[in-house]
Formats: structure tokens, C-alpha cells, sequence
């Protein structure tokens, strides 16, 4: 059974970026995962001054939305880095709330996918033709955890 997520409210809701699950990660504190993700796409830009901003942003919705701005100039690097920045980010999360990291465990080997209607690249889009990158982190998170964290904690 394909497990499907997307609001944080619903089922695995905790999958979402904008879940409230803080992370620490580069010496910073980052509310959600959202605005570790949305900061980095400034990092050694001329729109770097931004990045405060967006870790600083109330909720992931507003980090989301400053992230977003067309009048701002993303990293050189951003479509070559964005997978590992979302990676790390993720990571950290389920490996900093056990919660949550029980929650991914306990899915087995069955397919996450994030059920955005708009998203096409990190969702499964509107007609579920999407290429669901969010998902299929999750999916290599939880196969990281089994093969090299779960002995640890034993």
C-alpha cells in the first residue's frame, strides 16, 4: 500500500517540511526543515542577507514564501546541490525526534509519496505523474536509518 502524505495535520503529516520538528544543523538552530531548505537556496548568493530572514520566518508557510521570491537571484549551484540540502535537512530531522523516526520505521519498505497537487517535482502533482523527490528521500532516509543508526541506539 502506497502511503501518501502531504498536510501536517493529516496521516504522516510529520513527513511534511513544514512539520514542526526543529533541526540543528550548521551551528544554527532551524524551526523546520522548510526553513533550513528555503534558507539555502541564498547561501553565497547576492541574496544572501535573505537567509536570516527565512530562519527567522514565524511559521514554514512564511519561510516557504521568502524562499520563493522571483526578484530574488538563487545560489549558482542550486539545481546541481538541492537534492543533498533537502537530504541532509531531512535526515536530521528524523534522526534528531524519535517520534517521528518510529513513525518512517514503521512503514516498512512501502512507497511515500508526497501528495502535492502542485508540486511536480518534490510532490507526485495534481495527475500523480510527478517525480516525488521528496518521497523518495524519506524512503532513502528510512533505509539509511536501518542500515546505520538503528544498531547504534541498541
Amino acid at each position: 500500500m502506497t502511503i501518501y502524505f502531504y498536510k501536517v495535520n493529516a496521516p504522516y503529516g510529520c513527513f511534511s517540511n513544514f512539520s514542526p520538528h526543529p533541526i540543528y544543523l550548521e551551528n544554527l538552530d532551524w524551526k523546520t526543515v522548510e526553513h533550513y531548505y528555503q534558507a539555502h537556496k541564498y547561501l553565497g548568493s547576492k541574496n544572501e542577507a535573505i537567509i536570516s530572514e527565512i530562519r527567522q520566518a514565524a511559521t514554514p508557510e512564511e519561510a516557504a514564501a521568502l524562499g520563493r521570491n522571483p526578484e530574488l537571484s538563487l545560489r549558482d549551484d542550486w539545481e546541481q546541490v538541492k537534492k543533498q540540502v533537502m537530504w541532509k535537512g531531512v535526515l536530521t530531522k528524523f534522526l534528531t525526534h524519535r517520534d517521528i523516526q518510529k513513525i518512517l520505521l514503521s512503514t516498512g519498505d512501502e512507497i511515500i509519496v508526497e501528495d502535492s497537487p502542485k508540486d511536480y517535482y518534490w510532490g507526485c502533482g495534481q495527475n500523480r505523474t510527478g517525480m516525488n523527490e521528496l518521497g523518495k528521500i524519506l524512503m532513502a532516509v528510512r533505509a539509511e536509518i536501518r542500515a546505520n543508526f538503528l544498531k547504534e541506539s541498541k
